[in-house]
């Protein structure tokens, strides 16, 4: 992104400065029991407040759908593929797996779809970057591990990918492969990162994001949801599951509005089922 500005405004100087948040820090245990919305982003919405840094990039499954008062999302720029992705010994496709496979994953989202494809199989707790990651797999003795494909690719390590998962078996978290740039509503910077702003990842991800926040969920709880724009139209999907992957509930909404067709999504998966199911998965973790 640095880089990016760099380019459009050759004469301007950037300090770029490292903040170190609650999920950055606690890597020891699950995600889900850090507790909190935003423990990726809480102390750099404080650093933005308090005037200390202009703008933060975020990737934008980690941003909550409630913002606090004075900030917003000034850009979402054009997203990367939106899709996980399977690291696996001897490059193994999922179907592959055997009985009893030891998968690593930090999320439950991704814990509940696998569940659901095959109750058989252990999913391990895996915390801390991409890197420390998949040097994991052999230091805990695990048959594959799950990642994001825009992660692995920022990273250039596509070579290590044994199998891009079809949508219909794992559906990403709302935001994944988007990156946002946040900052005060107020303010110059507004003008200076407009060149970034991508519609259309706007429209996807606004629509993700609305039906997250029509769900009351989080990066922590089994939601899956993806936005995809033809001719202006937003296709949204949605999907909500039970921790032990026995229930999945999906179905698709479409529309011009994204927070509209966001809205009407995460009404027809609770009317389904869904709310009964989320209902269980806050009480757990109150």
């Amino acid at each position: 992104m640095r880089q990016r500005i760099a380019e459009q405004y050759p004469g301007i100087a950037i300090a770029e400065r490292r903040i170190k948040t609650t999920g950055d820090k606690i890597t020891d245990v699950p995600l889900a029991q850090v507790g909190g919305k935003g423990v990726f982003v809480k102390e750099i919405e404080e650093a933005l407040l308090r005037g200390e840094v202009d703008l933060a990039v975020h990737s934008m499954k980690d941003v909550p759908t409630e913002l606090p008062v004075g900030l917003h999302l000034g850009a979402i720029t054009e997203r990367e593929d939106p899709r996980d992705v399977l690291i696996a010994k001897e490059s193994r496709r999922l179907a592959d797996l055997p009985t009893g496979a030891r998968i690593g994953t930090s999320s439950l989202r991704r814990k509940a779809q696998l569940l659901g494809i095959n109750p058989s199989w252990a999913i391990i707790p895996l915390r801390g970057n991409l890197d420390t990651r998949i040097r994991q797999m052999e230091v805990v003795g695990l048959d594959a591990i799950i990642l994001a494909a825009a992660g692995v690719r920022r990273l250039g390590l596509v070579e290590r990918v044994s199998e891009y998962l079809p949508l219909e078996i794992m559906l990403p978290a709302a935001g994944q492969g988007a990156l946002g740039i946040e900052c005060c509503q107020a303010g110059e910077i507004n003008e200076v990162i407009a060149f970034l702003r991508h519609a259309e990842s706007v429209m996807a991800v606004g629509g993700e994001r609305a039906l997250l926040h029509g769900l009351g969920g989080g990066c922590q709880v089994p939601i899956g949801a993806l936005g995809e724009v033809r001719g202006g139209i937003l296709f949204l999907q949605g999907m909500v599951a039970s921790l032990d992957g026995s229930r999945v509930f999906r179905a698709t909404a479409q529309g011009d509005d994204p927070e509209e067709v966001g809205e009407r999504l995460a009404v027809d998966l609770l009317a389904q089922g869904a709310e009964k199911v989320l209902q269980e998965i806050y009480q757990g973790m109150g």
